[in-house]
């Protein structure tokens, strides 16, 4: 009598169509049928590549060299929140309820456009944009901007009036001037501004990345999906320490697991601009931050900062390694989403 082949169940890490959890069903359910299951075994992710000779390891073309450090904290001169929010912002006019329209008398602005969702029904010069519709909301203390501020009462600034309404000058996002001192107040005080609404940065944004140091050179092997490209190999390092009035608790310790972290980009023209971004973004401090791990879920722990890094280099197992043919642009992304941006390396 032929014998039965053996059934096999594949794709037990999930790399496949079939989850891991129904793979497992499926060869439990199998063998209590009595039909003979052959069972595979999980691959392992190649987190790193094969062993280089400190010879092997060269700089990368057109980065100038090898390594950054970070110490316990950049100096930073006192900035006074006033001065930051009217250096990026320009005072507009309110328009009280009981007006029921305001015109443009300039001479060359005689073209009046409504603005709608007012129940003034108010109008104005589509040219000169600078008042504002009475049904306008501070989406910061979500106060009318007719209103004064919701900070009326808790901030003291005599410069800063709570009635007072500025406008951003990039993206032109409106809120009380005392609500913009509120939330600067509210973080790393920088000396930058990053609107509420739509996430611009004004000024250079800095992080509270703990100190550490940042390596990178080139290895001779490649990754998957780049095979005419050697390999860019970053190393971070930071070790344990104690919080600092940046952190979320002062003067309490925080650890730094996994350290040093290996990650790769291909040494080709758009990896070598997503390398030097990095640098610029680690001397500013926003590679990682102090906070809880989203994979283990200890607190008071470095953690990365919204900027994805590749950590698998000769697989994709995980979803941190290669190929991943969308990945540098995404990064692109989220570096410049934090402020910085391919015409930072110009300046």
């Amino acid at each position: 009598m032929a014998m039965v082949p053996a059934l096999p169940v594949k794709n037990l890490t999930g790399s496949g169509p079939v989850h891991p959890a129904l793979a497992g069903m499926t060869g439990i359910l199998m063998c209590a049928a009595g039909l003979p299951v052959c069972l595979t075994r999980a691959p392992k992710p190649i987190l790193h590549p094969p062993p280089v000779n400190k010879s092997d390891l060269k700089p990368v073309p057109g980065v100038n060299g090898i390594r950054r450090k970070t110490k316990k904290k950049h100096l930073r001169k006192g900035k006074n929140p006033e001065d930051v929010v009217r250096r990026y912002t320009e005072k507009v006019k309110v328009v009280p309820d009981e007006v029921s329209a305001v015109h443009c008398r300039g001479p060359f602005h005689s073209i009046a456009a409504p603005l709608l969702g007012g129940s003034a029904g108010v109008t104005l010069c589509a040219k000169c944009p600078r008042l504002v519709p009475p049904s306008q909301d501070c989406t910061i203390c979500m106060e009318r901007l007719v209103m004064s501020s919701g900070y009326e009462g808790v901030l003291n600034h005599k410069a800063m009036k709570p009635e007072l309404v500025g406008k951003l000058g990039k993206c032109g996002h409106m809120f009380h001037l005392l609500c913009l001192v509120a939330m600067y107040n509210n973080g790393n005080k920088d000396g930058s501004l990053q609107c509420p609404t739509c996430k611009t940065i004004y000024g250079e944004k800095t992080g509270s990345q703990p100190p550490g140091k940042m390596e990178y050179h080139v290895i001779p092997h490649c990754l998957p999906g780049y095979p005419d490209s050697k390999t860019i190999r970053i190393v971070y390092d930071i070790p344990a320490g104690i919080q600092t009035t940046e952190h979320p608790n002062p003067g309490k310790k925080f650890s730094a697991r996994g350290f040093p972290r290996h990650c790769y980009l291909p040494d080709n023209e758009k990896g070598r601009k997503v390398l030097r971004l990095l640098i610029m973004a680690w001397d500013r401090r926003l590679i990682f931050t102090i906070g809880t791990s989203s994979t283990t879920g200890e607190s008071d722990t470095v953690v990365w900062n919204e900027i994805h890094h590749k950590t698998e280099f000769g697989s994709n197992l995980t979803g941190h390694g290669y190929p991943d043919p969308n990945y540098l642009d995404n990064v692109l992304t989220e570096l410049s989403s934090q402020g910085v941006a391919e015409e930072n390396l110009k300046e």
